[in-house]
């Protein structure tokens, strides 16, 4: 996961939002690792409960269990 599919931008805006004054590029792409790597984690978790469901096709509904789920750990 040496590029992330996340763009650098909004991960400035994120720490921005959460009251940083300056954030380094080193920061943002950081950020994006980590939260594609989460992101990997729930979209697994998803797909779990669509199959277990007898559905291929992820719901916002199996998303916001598996983020529940994913964030509990």
């Amino acid at each position: 996961m040496t590029n992330s599919e996340l763009a650098v931008a909004p991960m400035h805006r994120l720490c921005k939002k959460a009251g940083a004054d300056r954030v380094s590029e080193a920061a943002a792409k950081e950020l994006a690792k980590a939260l594609e790597g989460i992101g990997i984690k729930i979209a697994k978790e998803a797909l779990d409960f669509a199959m277990h469901a007898g559905r291929k096709t992820i719901k916002a509904e199996d998303i916001e269990i598996a983020s529940k789920k994913v964030m509990e750990k």
